[in-house]
């Protein structure tokens, strides 16, 4: 019977741009797990029927994002399920994939600092789920005026950092023409409670007129000035010992004054 199986535990929703894998444990040994996502005006729809896997790809049954859900992930056993009875099973927290999924890294397509001017252009993070046009959607087509972008930026070799905020694709910022940045982009939604910031894109520097000095630091430099010295005195000091070493020779042949 069912009685005795083993129920999921440590039920975990993992999503990041409205890809949403959940997650339970334990393994099971003799028997199955199927999970139902219950949506609150949706159908049951079942996912994973009958795995021995501890974790289920549940996207495409969440399409609706701004629905709230829940998971039932049931323990089976195949041989138990002609009959009426109902297998056991645990139910996850609620998840609702607008405010809960964690918006990813948005792609940095280009950058250039021209004068005082630094100019980013880059990409909206893409969700798995497929416009008519065959295109991804991105998290721009889904949270619309919810969503805005956030550039930090900084002097490079310097901690102070300073904000700019968009809801298009592109940053212009007045710079020190003589100075380089370095710089990354993410998304925010600002009415979330939980997650409101998403991850942060790679970080990149502009490069304008960058000497040894600041590409490499003080520390190499000094080093190179030490080996100078090291080369230097290994070619001089050979010179001035074997001429010290033919001035005692001469010397030495000298006849003695007097003799």
């Amino acid at each position: 019977g069912y009685e005795e199986l083993p129920t999921a535990i440590n039920i975990t929703w993992s999503s990041i741009n409205f890809k949403t894998i959940l997650q339970w444990q334990p393994k099971p040994s003799g028997y199955f797990y199927t999970v139902e996502i219950h949506g609150q005006t949706s159908d049951i729809k079942k996912k994973c029927i009958l795995t021995a896997d501890t974790e289920c790809d549940v996207t495409d049954v969440l399409r609706n994002v701004k629905e709230t859900y829940t998971a039932h992930i049931l323990s089976v056993v195949p041989a138990e399920m002609d009959r009426f009875e109902e297998p056991p099973y645990a139910v996850s927290e609620k998840f609702t994939p607008y405010s809960q999924t964690v918006i990813g890294k948005p792609e940095i397509k280009t950058y250039s600092q021209k004068g005082s001017k630094l100019n980013v252009v880059f990409k909206d993070p893409l969700t798995p789920y497929i416009l008519p046009n065959g295109s991804f959607q991105s998290i721009q087509d889904i949270f619309q005026h919810d969503l805005e972008y956030k550039l930090y930026y900084w002097k490079d070799q310097s901690s102070g950092k300073k904000a700019a905020t968009t809801k298009s694709h592109e940053f212009e910022l007045s710079v020190d023409s003589t100075k380089n940045y370095c710089f990354y982009v993410q998304g925010v939604v600002p009415s979330r409670s939980e997650n409101r910031n998403g991850q942060e894109s790679m970080v990149l520097c502009t490069s304008v007129g960058r000497s040894i000095l600041d590409e490499y630091g003080a520390e190499v430099f000094i080093i190179g000035v030490i080996a100078v010295a090291v080369i230097t005195l290994a070619i001089v000091l050979p010179v001035v010992l074997c001429k010290r070493k033919k001035a005692r020779a001469a010397r030495e042949k000298e006849p003695l004054n007097g003799v």
